[in-house]
């Protein structure tokens, strides 16, 4: 994912972030800030209920919060900089196959005047070895997306919490197997979703909390974004991201657009995902592309690509509400997530951030988000916005998803966001594509919570404080 404004590649942010990171962590980490009750209500988890569900449960309070990192490739450094940012944490162990990126991450901590990190590269499934430590709070894997399941079960299964990168599961069978596991063990396993804790999302998440949009009707979500430079590489994501292509046909990057708009209409906090109905264009990007740019004699010749450069699907909730949900890599397009949200009172559209509320004055025209911030901006944005921004990648929403990570742990307080988000944010990969082969047909979610969502709410005006 990358900054939506930014001309750079998204190996070249990720590369950025990564050094960017690795030079903040020399100097002293940023001081943890007690929550306030604006950050609580604002981003409240569901009551928890205590009868077996994960939905609200807290974590138990940590003086040091001790990590251990799966995948030290370009992502996983930018994850550990920004960790060791922030005082009360502590990086114990990294695994990754490849031993010469774990040391790279050991440098990292040294070089921050940390104790070095135990390393583990013993083969692809070495992270199980790691899970075994006792001395883990929380195992966050940042591998290529196969491993993400394997890695949160052996982390859960072995008493740890732990966070992934997006998507947490491929498959609706993997999605549900992380959530009754997170159940019987009672560690919170969380999808890592950078993009719910960006300036705009959260003064979005904040109107709607404040009521300004009224009734919430209708929003979109997409990622839109030219990665075919980086599927072709012969290093780092192009070693194995441009596989997905050649097996299925879906939305294969759901999360990203779709985490802050459930955010936004409250899902699993009042509201669910019902069903959706997908459908794709033909393909064309990634065979004109190595056209283009591939020598005859290269591999990547017999590979056939199954994905439709465009997919388009729409979500219906329970309460009847809709959301466009959009995916296209391999196509020349400045980059977007959409983020769209229509509410009786009020619209929201990004790229560039911009609102209309009804009746304000000049007429129908839009405003930018930029001059509602000073009455909206996230507490989280106010009061460590400038180090974000010094600190963390994506214009700093990833240091501010690590910050609140770690508040979150020392303080005792339940996550943002939990298993059931991240399964059902993740799960249009595998119903998109059962969808399309039954020529576009509805297909149902699962119900992860259980019938759990009906009497879970999400926080409403007017108890936070407009500022």
């Amino acid at each position: 994912m990358s900054d939506a404004h930014s001309p750079l590649t998204r190996r070249e942010l990720l590369a950025g972030a990564a050094a960017a990171a690795a030079a903040a962590v020399t100097a002293t980490p940023a001081r943890l800030l007690a929550s306030t009750d604006d950050w609580r209500v604002d981003l409240m988890a569901p009551t928890w209920s205590g009868n077996g569900s994960m939905l609200g449960m807290p974590f138990e309070k940590h003086g040091t919060v001790r990590f251990a990192v799966v995948g030290t490739g370009l992502r996983g450094r930018s994850v550990i900089g920004e960790l060791l940012a922030i005082e009360g944490v502590e990086i114990v162990a990294v695994a990754d196959i490849a031993p010469e990126k774990a040391q790279r991450a050991v440098d990292m901590c040294t070089k921050a005047g940390r104790k070095a990190p135990e390393v583990y590269t013993n083969g692809e499934r070495d992270y199980e070895r790691l899970a075994q430590r006792n001395d883990i709070d929380f195992v966050y894997t940042a591998t290529p997306w196969p491993f993400h399941t394997p890695v949160m079960l052996a982390a859960m299964k072995a008493g740890k919490h732990c966070g992934s990168e997006v998507p947490i599961a491929l498959t609706t069978e993997q999605a549900w197997e992380l959530v009754e596991t997170s159940e019987k063990t009672k560690r919170h396993c969380l999808m890592m979703e950078n993009c719910c804790y960006g300036n705009s999302e959260l003064t979005v998440l904040r109107m709607v909390r404040e009521g300004v949009f009224g009734t919430l009707l209708h929003a979109e979500a997409a990622y839109l974004h030219d990665l075919r430079a980086i599927l072709f590489e012969n290093r780092d994501e192009g070693l194995w991201r441009r596989f997905p292509h050649t097996q299925h046909d879906t939305n294969l990057y759901p999360t990203h657009g779709l985490g802050p708009v459930a955010q936004y209409l409250g899902i699993h906090r009042g509201d669910r995902f019902d069903y959706v109905v997908s459908m794709s264009s033909p393909e064309a990007g990634l065979t004109e592309w190595r056209e283009q740019t591939e020598p005859k004699d290269s591999a990547k010749w017999r590979e056939t690509y199954k994905t439709g450069d465009m997919n388009t699907s729409l979500i219906k909730t329970a309460k009847g509400r809709t959301i466009l949900l959009q995916h296209d890599v391999v196509n020349p397009r400045p980059y977007s997530r959409l983020n769209n949200l229509q509410g009786s009172k009020a619209v929201f559209n990004d790229y560039p951030p911009r609102l209309y509320i009804d009746g304000a004055p000049g007429g129908e025209r839009w405003t930018p988000l930029a001059n509602f911030k000073g009455k909206y901006e996230h507490p989280l944005w106010t009061a460590v916005g400038d180090l974000a921004r010094k600190n963390g990648g994506h214009g700093g929403m990833d240091f501010i998803m690590a910050y609140r990570l770690v508040q979150c742990m020392r303080e005792g307080l339940a996550p943002d966001f939990d298993v059931y988000d991240a399964a059902a944010w993740s799960v249009p990969y595998a119903l998109c594509e059962q969808s399309i082969r039954k020529g576009s047909a509805p297909v149902k979610f699962p119900d992860f919570t259980r019938g759990a969502w009906r009497t879970s709410t999400a926080p409403q005006g007017p108890s936070i404080a407009a500022g």
